[in-house]
């Protein structure tokens, strides 16, 4: 155990999950999620970042010094928070230092938020996006953390259910799965979870959703048929709400045949990784990662 993880879990239990537990305005998280991001989160120096719209959507790309951006493999990601705040700007750190790791440009899609576009306008987004890079020479790798991470696997599922290129893998921390709240580990840990709110967790749900099905694959992933997926990397904490999202979906993922690498860690916040900066687990997360992506 880092002493930097000693000291950011009950820094992160007095500050953010109470903000998440009292906020209720999605602009006033968004602007806040932002402002401390810009304040906290910096990516390696000389990274280089573009805006452009692909396919109608808003996306920026992150490449580490040496990185091509115009050919070669691509990491396409997808932002956490919940379908209601966060962007491009909050994660492009920690892509960059991913991109460092990996050798390998990442695109950012800042697709459609709820509640002012619910539920299925983000998966629209990512399924956009996606078919106007599928053609990439050397593949497309999908990831993503949180909802992001659940995007990213609804988007798979949409994938294999239209037929035609897959991407390359697909890695997730902390993914968001399950939006029928059936994980054991919602109750369970809603105590030792130094981040999620989990009696906020139904209200997330209502603001996506909007009245649809909770248990739609483009929205639960966990429900969605994988087979003939390409490999997928998932990793959550043991002590985070989100925890069951992650084994059943690796059990799911095995049921139906694909390569899954699973890894569960000790004590550690929801998408630790995005802390890479302070914390020692987070940097060799996005290590252990980079090293499963160049295996691909």
């Amino acid at each position: 155990m880092s002493l930097a993880r000693r000291l950011l879990n009950p820094w992160l239990r007095l500050t953010e999950k109470r903000r998440l537990a009292r906020e209720a305005d999605p602009v006033a998280l968004r602007r806040d999620f932002e402002a401390r991001a810009r304040l906290f989160f910096h990516a390696p120096r000389g990274t280089r970042f573009s805006r452009e719209r692909i396919a109608g959507v808003p996306v920026q790309s992150v490449a580490a010094p040496g990185v091509p951006r115009e050919r070669g493999p691509l990491l396409l990601y997808f932002h956490g928070g919940g379908y209601i705040f966060g962007s491009s700007d909050t994660h492009r750190a920690m892509l960059g230092r991913l991109s460092a790791e990996t050798g390998l440009p990442a695109c950012l899609p800042d697709y459609r938020l709820a509640p002012e576009a619910p539920f299925p306008a983000a998966v629209e987004d990512a399924l956009a996006v996606w078919q106007a890079l599928k053609d990439r020479p050397g593949g497309v790798m999908l990831g993503g953390d949180s909802a992001g991470g659940g995007l990213a696997l609804a988007l798979l599922g949409e994938i294999l259910a239209q037929g035609g290129a897959r991407p390359t893998g697909l890695f997730a921390f902390s993914p968001l799965t399950d939006f029928t709240l059936s994980g054991e580990s919602l109750e369970r840990n809603a105590a030792t979870d130094v981040i999620l709110p989990a009696e906020r967790a139904p209200e997330t749900a209502q603001l996506y959703l909007q009245g649809a099905p909770a248990d739609d694959p483009r929205a639960s992933p966990l429900f969605a048929d994988f087979s003939g997926a390409p490999p997928v990397w998932l990793t959550a904490s043991d002590t985070e709400i989100l925890l069951d999202d992650t084994r059943r979906m690796a059990a799911r993922l095995r049921a139906q045949g694909v390569g899954v690498t699973e890894v569960i860690t000790e004590d550690l916040p929801h998408v630790w990784p995005f802390f890479d900066r302070f914390l020692p687990e987070g940097r060799a997360t996005l290590r252990a990662v980079a090293r499963w992506i160049s295996s691909l």
